[in-house]
């Protein structure tokens, strides 16, 4: 089983799978962290993969309510909604496994659709600046997409 290791500090995530473990960067909440429903923070603990979405569409696919809007990202696109929080690539939706600290109540990861997803490649990466979720590069997403089952681990410290 893979197991995927978000380090808050450094925003980096660890996936531990056959051979050696591949490092990528990442950008989690830009409000630091912490579990509370509405506070925009990444939430620690112990998640497992709940639902990967997104198989088979193209780099940059865009997603809204988790699904494909048939729209791929590009500039134009990005300058007709400046605002929008882009979706893009894969979502991992994650689901906390520790209840009172991460699952259940005002602290559910689940039901703060709290995901491992694509962003624009004008977003940097190893700087928090997310409402939450944790952000990677489009090619770094569909290589842990494609290496991790549903119900693999994911341990954000």
């Amino acid at each position: 089983m893979a197991v995927i290791r978000i380090d808050l500090s450094q925003q980096t995530l660890t996936l531990r799978a056959a051979g050696a473990p591949r490092v990528y960067p990442v950008s989690t909440g830009a409000n630091g962290p912490g579990e509370r429903h509405g506070s925009g923070c990444t939430p620690r603990g112990r998640h497992r993969v709940r639902l990967k979405i997104g198989a088979g569409c193209p780099a940059g696919a865009v997603f809204r309510g988790r699904r494909w809007t048939g729209e791929v990202y590009s500039h134009e696109l990005r300058a007709c909604q400046p605002q929008r929080d882009w979706i893009l690539t894969r979502i991992l939706w994650l689901t906390g496994t520790e209840p009172g600290r991460n699952r259940g109540g005002d602290v559910d990861s689940l039901r703060r659709f709290i995901y491992i997803h694509g962003c624009p490649p004008t977003e940097p990466m190893g700087v928090p600046r997310s409402h939450g979720c944790i952000r990677m590069r489009d090619a770094d997403l569909i290589a842990l997409f494609d290496a991790v089952p549903l119900g693999s681990v994911v341990d954000i410290h």
